[in-house]
Order: C-alpha cells, then structure tokens, then sequence
C-alpha cells in the first residue's frame, strides 16, 4: 500500500493532482484544504496517502497533514460514506472542526457541511464519538494547544467573519488568514489582516 508520496507536482486542480515520483505519475485526489496548501506546479510535494483498492481499480486519496488523513479514515469507517464523499467533506470543513463537532454532538454544524444531510450526520455522530475520544478529540487547531492569545484569537475570528460574509468559502479564508498571520508574526490588527488576505484572495 501507498502511504506517502514524495515528487514534482505536474498538475493541480481543486479535485485531484498529478505527482511525478520517479518518471511515475500519480493522480491524487485531495480535499480543498490540501489544495490550497499545494505549491506550484513544477515544485517539489509531499503527501499523505490513503490506497483505496476496490474491484475496477485502485484510488489514492492525498492529504497535506496527518490529522486530515486521520479524520478521513475515521469518516470512511461510517455506513454509507465513501472516500469520495469523506474527501468532499473535508472540503467543507476542516479536520479538527469536524473532530470537535462530533465529540461535542454538534449536529447543527455537520448538517452545515455540504453533501451531509440529517441521517448522515446522526450515523457520524453514533459511529465517530468514541473513536474521536479515542484520537484524544484530534483537535490540533485547538487555540488553547496552539498557545495563541485571545485577543489574536478574536482578531482571526472577525476577519474569517469578514470575509465570510464577503462570499469566501471558509477553508479558503482560513488558509490565507494562517499564511498572513505567520508572515507577519503576531500582533496583527484587524484593518492589516484583512487588507493583506483580501490583496492574496484578489489574486
């Protein structure tokens, strides 16, 4: 089984891409949170990989950290959800949000996540609880974890609302508001985040 792959990205889109790992290439398909982490094509990427064999061939799911790879393994142990649809999940809301959804029954919240209706998110709640517990919530973007303050916490919090609110897709604001968080350093006022990841969203 493939379980990493480490090559040249020779083709991105928002559903799947190409690596070249030794004159080979792989076609991967990824959620949106790893697409907006991809380099440019021709740069060197590196992948977390999940093989998925079944009767007409074999699939492989790619996944920029550890803890989405996790999460979608966890999510395709439930009834009626396919790598396909765990992998369109997680474009819609990110690993450690539905990790804490579902440890602290926010049915609300997955019923929000496109593709997840009522009944799929009472099954993820009943099959997905303990095993979260049992990954120790896999909350790794948790605030308290990651040492932020809470004044720059709530500075992240009104931006993502900003641009929310703006017509961005969530992950989308996310990812660039990280990006322009740590190229910055901390203590970041609200007028210079925003500006800066509108000026990159623009782009």
């Amino acid at each position: 089984m493939i379980a990493h792959i480490n090559g040249t990205l020779i083709y991105k889109s928002a559903n799947y891409v190409i690596v070249d790992a030794h004159g080979i290439g792989y076609r991967v398909f990824i959620p949106l949170s790893t697409f907006y982490e991809l380099p440019e094509t021709g740069d060197s990427v590196a992948l977390n990989i999940y093989t998925h064999v079944k009767q007409d061939g074999i699939g492989l799911f790619g996944f920029f950290n550890n803890e989405e790879k996790d999460i979608f393994e966890l999510m395709i142990s439930v009834s009626g959800i396919g790598p396909r649809l765990a992998v369109n999940i997680l474009s819609g809301i990110t690993a450690g949000e539905l990790a804490k959804a579902v440890s602290e029954g926010n049915l609300k919240r997955l019923v929000a996540v496109p593709g997840v209706g009522k009944k799929m998110a009472e099954r993820m709640l009943l099959e997905l609880k303990d095993k979260v517990t049992a990954h120790g919530g896999m909350g790794g973007a948790d605030r308290s974890a990651s040492g932020i303050s809470e004044e720059d916490y709530q500075i992240k919090e009104d931006a993502l609302s900003a641009l929310s609110n703006l017509g961005y897709k969530k992950n989308m604001a996310e990812n660039v508001i990280e990006k322009v968080t740590q190229r910055l350093g901390g203590n970041v006022s609200l007028d210079i985040l925003l500006k800066e990841s509108l000026r990159i969203l623009a782009g």
